[in-house]
């Protein structure tokens, strides 16, 4: 105790707020001269670090690790030459055959699917069906459908389970179904999925069933990677049909929980070969949260001879922290820059960096009927002030906003000139850009499109438009609150 007591009073205040300081500018040596951030994530860490010094090392220690490095998605020899084999037949095709195609979606965003495949690994698969549904209620029938009439394998990754009546109805399905021989794993991230434990999947273990949680802590509850999130929402029931949307499993997605009221959102099921994106994806994720030994190789071979499902194009675009190219945010930019006539999207958070602000800014400079749908309800106070102040700028430069007034508009979509679309797990903000992992599915075909846009429209008739006149009646705590949240934005 009394070494204790002696090196309790060496090490006063003013010592630990020097290595605090210390500690500060090694911090911020490193960011300037070894990581790889964006500029503006640099600056606004060596803010933080050194306008609140302590709260900023602690918020750096949690928020700020480069996993990038860490390489946590190894591909064996086998493995990357099968899929560079694959992807060096189609980059070929798409050279010399896509501009003989009868589609002429396909011929127009010929630049974006070659894009997909050199910078994002995103094979085109065109013999698939797809459907959207817009309720959480249906989504959910839907999905428990197809689990209890599965016969081989159940595959689901989800960032939220919840322990509530839908998460255990959920789990008593799975259960079910594992104790009827069918191979049934289930992938949650750890942080989003908190509230599922041991004892809620002790009978679904029992039954044969195989779980797993992503970058999951040591200690319960002890997060110290609370900004790299596995966000995805993918199903996949016998490897014939497949889910991906914004849709997770909890009692407020079916529009139960009293502070959301209605939920809406969007899922898209889709059938046919984009499964076997969809499936490396969970396989990739998979094998590295449960660490068992499986070859994707092995797993692709099913997918190799489908039955024709339908005509639609699909690529499926993933990104994460693991890279640094940004993919689903790249393949969005080029929709939007691409777009001739119109631009439609909806978000729970418009936070994307600048050069996806100006992006859609010269758009709606350019005449384009640029239209942003967003809620009314801020379930992150910080990232909502940063979503009017977002609203609020390109309002001035001629796009139209809309606040969803019917619930909590939580969908995640866009659309360009009623020929391309996108869904899934994305969020049009930086975290979703840079440091989730997420991924959606890019369709290029007008029905589909223009279904996401008749929604869009139905939509409307809930909504009211957000103008600068709201803007100029902004008091000045609240146009305050809104620039510090901005400024936090490439942290937060």
């Amino acid at each position: 105790m009394e070494l204790i007591d002696q090196i309790a009073n060496f090490f006063t205040f003013s010592h630990i707020m020097v290595l605090v300081y210390i500690l500060n500018a090694l911090i911020t040596f490193g960011l300037v001269f070894i990581d790889n951030k964006p500029p503006t994530a640099t600056l606004a860490w060596i803010m933080l670090l050194f306008m609140l010094p302590v709260v900023g090392l602690i918020l750096y220690l949690i928020l700020s690790q480069n996993i990038a490095r860490q390489q946590i998605f190894r591909m064996t020899e086998e493995e990357k030459f099968g899929i560079s084999t694959l992807l060096g037949w189609q980059k070929e095709s798409v050279k010399t055959g896509i501009s003989d195609s009868d589609n002429e979606v396909i011929n127009r965003w010929r630049g974006m699917i070659s894009m997909n495949l050199e910078y994002a690994d995103s094979l085109l698969m065109d013999n698939d069906s797809v459907e959207l549904i817009y309720d959480g209620q249906e989504m959910f029938n839907r999905l428990c459908e197809d689990i209890v009439n599965a016969k081989y394998t159940i595959k689901l990754c989800y960032y939220i389970v919840k322990d509530d009546f839908v998460g255990q109805r959920l789990l008593d399905l799975l259960t079910q179904k594992a104790r009827e021989g069918v191979k049934v794993r289930l992938l949650m991230d750890a942080l989003g999925s908190r509230s599922i434990g041991r004892h809620d999947l002790s009978e679904f273990k029992k039954a044969g069933g195989k779980y797993a949680f992503f970058f999951k802590p040591l200690i319960r509850h002890m997060y110290f990677r609370i900004n790299y999130r596995n966000h995805r929402k993918i199903a996949i029931i016998d490897n014939e049909i497949g889910y991906i949307g914004g849709f997770n499993i909890a009692k407020e997605y079916l529009g139960y929980k009293k502070k959301f009221g209605y939920w809406r959102d969007t899922q898209m099921i889709i059938r046919g070969n984009s499964l076997a994106a969809l499936n490396e994806r969970f396989y990739m994720d998979w094998r590295f949260a449960s660490k068992e030994d499986l070859n994707l190789v092995e797993q692709s071979i099913k997918y190799a001879y489908k039955p024709i499902n339908g005509k639609i194009p699909v690529q499926i675009v993933s990104c994460g922290p693991e890279s640094e190219k940004e993919e689903v945010k790249r393949s969005m930019m080029k929709m939007i820059t691409g777009a001739m006539e119109s631009i439609y999207i909806q978000t729970p958070y418009l936070v994307p960096d600048e050069p996806m602000l100006d992006s859609l800014a010269m758009a709606a400079r350019s005449g384009l009927d640029v239209r942003i749908m967003i809620p009314c309800i801020p379930d992150h106070p910080f990232v909502y002030r940063t979503t009017l102040y977002n609203a609020g700028r390109l309002i001035k430069e001629g796009a139209k906003i809309y606040i969803y007034e019917n619930g909590f508009l939580h969908a995640k979509t866009l659309t360009v000139d009623e020929e391309v679309c996108t869904t899934g797990s994305t969020n049009f903000d930086i975290r979703s850009f840079r440091l989730n992992f997420e991924s959606n599915a890019f369709i290029y075909d007008s029905d589909v499109t223009k279904g996401m846009n008749d929604q869009f429209r139905k939509d409307l008739e809930f909504c009211r438009e957000y103008t600068q006149e709201d803007r100029d009646n902004i008091d000045f705590k609240e146009k305050a609150l809104e620039s510090i949240s901005r400024l936090l934005t490439e942290i937060l």
